[in-house]
């Protein structure tokens, strides 16, 4: 009976020493950002607004998907922090880097601001299709007068650019080139 439940034990101890996959955290890099000058914006502030999302509760999961109607999350792979906060934190880098605006607040500010950069994300997955396999990342800004609540300007973005592996960390390096090009033409647009 000893031997029976020494063998067992052998057993599950050797099932548990299985070598784990670790978990590997990726974050969005900060763009290199140019000093733009708009006489428009030089006196003004801007509120940027955490991005909401239409499609997928956003959270620090990095999401890809077979099919348009197939999705899934990395098992072993996340982003640093919630996509929106990365997001918003991206966005905030950009603004204040560019020198377009006297001050670039967080939507939890209580000061006051001219403006308010409101953001969409419709999609920001790794999209694999075939052979084929794309960061993919759509966004909507509207620009809103904090003032008198109009609209002033709204645009949607749309990216489509190519991972050089089908993986986590192609798909963050991927992601990483699409933010570099939405933070030009965000500040092209504006």
């Amino acid at each position: 009976m000893k031997t029976i439940a020494g063998v067992l034990l052998l057993i599950f101890l050797a099932g548990c020493s299985t070598k784990m996959t670790r978990l590997t955290t990726y974050t969005l890099q900060t763009p290199e950002v140019k000093t733009v000058f708009k006489k428009r914006y030089q006196n003004k502030t801007i509120r940027v607004m955490q991005p909401l999302s239409l499609k997928e509760k956003m959270s620090d999961k990095m999401y890809f998907s077979y099919s348009p109607m197939q999705q899934g999350a990395y098992l072993n792979s996340k982003w640093s922090n919630h996509l929106g906060k990365l997001v918003q934190g991206t966005l905030m880098y950009t603004l204040q880097s560019s020198g377009m605006f006297k001050g670039v607040i967080s939507y939890d500010s209580t000061a006051q601001a001219d403006y308010r950069l409101e953001s969409t994300v419709f999609d920001f997955s790794h999209h694999v299709r075939g052979d084929a396999s794309d960061a993919v990342v759509s966004l909507q800004f509207n620009l809103v007068s904090t003032h008198t609540g109009k609209l002033i300007k709204s645009k949607r973005f749309s990216y489509r650019e190519a991972t050089k592996t089908v993986d986590a960390k192609g798909y963050v390096q991927a992601c990483n080139r699409v933010v570099e090009r939405v933070s030009r033409d965000l500040l092209s647009w504006l």
